[in-house]
């Protein structure tokens, strides 16, 4: 096949080999799969032990000799989740779609802890496989699936231990890191999280990638909160309610075209990203030791302060902490929500009056 006729092959399978396609649409899909599974299941494990909902807490089926709550069912479903979205992400036509269940629950669950980074992975590679032999056979009820399962699902016994324990490697060593210089790290952690939040890729997908917990997940928290409450609290001249609303808890990426214009509006989310960040780390302590996708998401849908405090739930049940305190809520408020709401709209008004940053730049 000649470079000419594989790169018309490739465009009429609509396999885009690009950055953009695997680095963003399908990393930022993978997150909403984890977010359709794993995380609403954690947030309603953790609805159903506080406020003692029996149909919440109490087994609804029995599958291979395991119980199974209606969260546990959901987060049972992680894999096949967030390999479906990431073909979706890649356009792949119905029968590749459905057979990247399998592909996902095996790369899921052979990669262990850091089985996303794994499902990211081997579902690309399945998912274009599939794509490539559609169309091509009348048989294809049985091709398509058959390729597509069977590259995944080879794959993933190949690779996923290895790309598993790869992300978790680096996952902890950030966090070790974090405890060991938690000044300097709260920074780092913070900075780039809160960042790639706003940028369109998906902070919440690299967080789980790397199963980021403890205090380095308390300092994405920090960062991600920064950026969002920061341009929705500093931009409400211009866009008012709906821009505090759809900023604050939805996401921050809304500014992105702004940001291409102008990229002095972001030093202030950015600078109040590095400021929070350590005073979690080293003041308040604040861990995240929920489902690592939650350190990913800041105040979206308030997911990351849902996550802190199923941590903190887990962490008493099994006698880790003692009690959720005070101090806990007031460095969680401070962080997510009063820091980020008073820093980001002080330093930008130093920013407009060096005239980096004007009326309208913030306007979405």
């Amino acid at each position: 096949m000649t470079k000419g006729t594989l790169k018309a092959f490739l465009e009429r399978k609509n396999i885009e080999i690009s950055a953009k396609r695997y680095g963003i649409d399908a990393l930022s899909a993978m997150a909403q799969g984890l977010f359709c599974s794993l995380l609403i299941g954690t947030i309603i494990n953790t609805i159903g032990t506080q406020f003692n909902i029996g149909f919440l807490t109490n087994p609804v089926c029995t599958i291979s000799g395991a119980d199974y709550t209606v969260g546990g069912l959901a987060v049972a479903m992680t894999g096949p989740a967030m390999a479906i979205a990431i073909g979706y992400a890649l356009k792949s036509p119905n029968l590749v779609l459905f057979s990247l269940a399998t592909v996902g629950f095996a790369a899921n669950g052979l990669g262990g802890a850091g089985g996303p980074l794994a499902v990211l992975i081997v579902s690309i590679i399945a998912a274009e496989f599939g794509k490539a032999v559609a169309g091509e056979t009348r048989v294809d009820i049985l091709i398509v699936p058959l390729v597509t399962i069977g590259v995944g699902v080879a794959l993933s016994a190949w690779w996923a231990p290895g790309l598993g324990a790869a992300a978790m490697k680096v996952g902890n060593l950030i966090m070790w890191a974090t405890e060991l210089r938690p000044f300097m790290m709260g920074i780092l952690v913070s900075v780039i999280v809160g960042m790639a939040l706003t940028l369109p890729i998906s902070s919440a997908a690299i967080c789980a990638a790397l199963g980021l917990v403890g205090l380095a997940g308390g300092a994405a928290v920090a960062g991600c909160c920064a950026q969002m409450i920061g341009f929705a609290v500093m931009s409400f001249p211009e866009n008012k309610w709906g821009g505090l609303i759809s900023q604050g808890i939805g996401t921050s990426m809304l500014q992105m075209g702004n940001i291409v214009k102008n990229p002095r509006i972001w030093i202030a989310p950015t600078l109040t990203s590095a400021i929070t960040g350590p005073i979690a780390t080293c003041i308040f302590k604040l861990q995240m030791n929920g489902a690592p996708v939650s350190s990913g998401m800041g105040t979206c849908g308030f997911v990351g302060q849902i996550g802190v405090y199923s941590g903190w739930v887990n962490d008493v049940a099994t006698g880790a902490k003692a009690a959720i305190t005070g101090m806990d809520w007031l460095g969680l408020i401070l962080i997510c929500f009063v820091l980020p709401a008073v820093l980001a709209p002080l330093i930008n008004m130093g920013c407009r009056r060096l005239g980096w940053v004007k009326d309208g730049d913030l306007t979405i």
